[in-house]
């Protein structure tokens, strides 16, 4: 079994908020018409919020929050 330690997965939740807050503001600015690569800006986004999920997921699971 794979474990975290308590300080390791405050850390990678920590990691994960940041990127949903990325995520964000890229989403934002892909929709701000005079700036291009608008589909560039929503895959980076998409790929960040996709990512940050995947990381909640294994500090909530595998890490010691309790």
């Amino acid at each position: 079994m794979v474990g975290l330690t308590h300080r390791a997965s405050i850390t990678l939740a920590e990691i994960a908020f940041l990127l949903i807050m990325i995520a964000g503001v890229w989403l934002v600015a892909a929709e701000i018409p005079r700036l291009r690569m608008r589909a560039a800006r929503t895959i980076v986004a998409g790929s960040a919020l996709a990512l940050a999920g995947l990381l909640l997921i294994i500090a909530t699971d595998w890490g010691q929050f309790g």
